[in-house]
């Protein structure tokens, strides 16, 4: 085939591939609490569900509502929660590690136990956040996170107030 031909026809099929928006059946399973790593949760309403101990592993979540929620124990390592609102949620124990938190609201959520190591904060609110006991958190990541007087961090960690 010829070089010219091949690009025009890569190309014709990468317009017709569709946008990445949400996948209303792989939402609807992860709200019954199915688990589902790799999902596109895409500005997916889990707020005000109690759903313990699921893998949502390198899901994309982004602008996902999880505010009022219960996800002890859920893994979302490497999963992009960038413009989550997890307002007053409850994630004990949880895994962010490696994942996208950037602008993410966590305003109010209990974090106690939860893993942010190498999780990416840019931008995250964590005013009135409880994380006194989280783990894998570094002051270069809070530095670039903001949070309030309410803040319960780790011992030696300060964030920046927003």
């Amino acid at each position: 085939m010829r070089p010219l031909v091949l690009l025009s026809l890569i190309a014709a099929l990468a317009a017709a591939t569709p946008a990445l928006a949400q996948n209303a059946g792989q939402i609807a399973a992860a709200r019954r609490g199915a688990n589902c790593p790799g999902c596109n949760l895409f500005q997916a309403d889990f707020s005000g569900l109690e759903i313990k101990g699921r893998n949502y592993a390198g899901a994309r979540l982004r602008q996902s509502d999880l505010s009022l929620s219960v996800m002890n124990r859920a893994n979302f390592g490497g999963a992009d929660l960038r413009d989550v609102n997890a307002y007053g949620a409850v994630f004990s124990s949880a895994n962010f590690a490696r994942a996208d938190l950037t602008h993410a609201s966590f305003v109010g959520t209990y974090l106690e136990g939860a893993n942010f190591a190498g999780a990416k904060l840019d931008g995250t609110n964590l005013s009135g956040a409880e994380m006194a006991r989280a783990r894998g958190l570094t002051q270069g990541q809070l530095n670039r996170a903001c949070g309030d007087g309410a803040t319960r961090l780790p011992p030696g960690l300060r964030v920046p107030a927003c």
